[in-house]
């Protein structure tokens, strides 16, 4: 028997919607090895940098995507872009900071909680219903974290947990924003928070001193890790997802988690701790969990 041509389309764009958004998590996973390749810049000397890299990549693509204007997309926007936007800036000094201040498996295993802050946000301000099992995925998520937390006893390392925790709550503010501002395309939204890292962190750099001009090295990885890891991620995710449910872009999402700590492993030999290893098996299970068990669930409708 023949394969109907409709299905046939479904099952293909399936497949390459899986491919496209594992690229993704293949390409955000190496973030924890960029910043521990660079030298001597700090979180918001690598950010400028990053936005710089981030903002034109993305400027060409949007000019490129559509025929509507990019400023008329930013404008589009509105307020829900630009508080997502400046979550979005804060997000990834959290995320830098965690990275720099604790293990790359902490801080990723850390990133992955950001679903289930959304949900919650979601709740409080979208007045989106949580599922029964999300509410027990967050109570087995919260034991996962209090295992990885439990033995970091250094002020830098905890502080380094913190920031991450803050990083998803940051990346959970940029999702619940573009739900209530209903936006259709995250890339306007992306790229106006390149430009708000840009000006913000050159403030910040500006008020604490620090160069605004870094080593060829520094400079050229940050830059790299605005189109390769933020960028290029980003447009393979945007791809891939339209073809996708919401469980399985969370299920592939975990690409991210898992590959980020291996690849600081294989080329650093940066190692996790016990704790890290248990506690991030027990957040990865609820998160895992959660997805499967809404596997043939439609995502809630946003309210009004």
């Amino acid at each position: 028997m023949s394969v109907a041509p409709p299905l046939a389309r479904d099952l293909a764009a399936h497949r390459q919607g899986v491919l496209l958004v594992f690229a993704a998590g293949v390409l955000w996973s190496t973030v924890g090895l960029g910043v521990r390749l660079i030298e001597d810049a700090l979180v918001w000397q690598i950010l400028f940098y990053r936005s710089i890299s981030l903002s034109v990549f993305l400027y060409l693509v949007i000019r490129w995507r559509s025929p509507q204007g990019v400023w008329a997309q930013v404008r589009a926007c509105g307020w829900a872009g630009a508080i997502g936007g400046l979550a979005l800036v804060a997000a990834y000094a959290g995320g830098i900071y965690a990275i720099q201040a604790t293990s790359v498996a902490n801080a990723m295993l850390l990133f992955a909680t950001s679903p289930f802050m959304a949900a919650v946000l979601g709740r409080l301000v979208l007045g989106e219903a949580v599922r029964r099992a999300t509410w027990g995925a967050i109570g087995v998520a919260l034991i996962g974290i209090a295992v990885m937390v439990a033995d970091q006893t250094g002020d830098v390392t905890l502080h380094g947990s913190l920031a991450a925790l803050g990083s998803a709550l940051g990346f959970a503010v940029f999702t619940v924003a573009l739900r209530r501002g209903r936006a259709a395309e995250m890339l306007p939204a992306v790229f106006v928070s390149g430009l708000l890292g840009i000006a913000v962190m050159g403030v910040i750099c500006i008020a604490l001193g620090l160069p605004l001009v870094l080593s060829p090295r520094d400079g050229g990885l940050a830059m790299g890790m605005g189109v390769f890891q933020v960028g290029a991620g980003l447009i393979l995710y945007t791809l891939g997802s339209k073809s996708l449910p919401a469980a399985e872009l969370t299920l592939l999402s975990l690409a991210e988690v898992l590959l980020g700590p291996f690849w600081v492993w294989l080329f650093l030999g940066e190692a996790a701790g016990r704790n890290t290893l248990l506690g991030g098996a027990v957040l990865l299970a609820a998160i895992a969990g959660n997805a499967l068990s809404g596997k043939r669930r439609k995502p809630p409708p946003i309210s009004p």
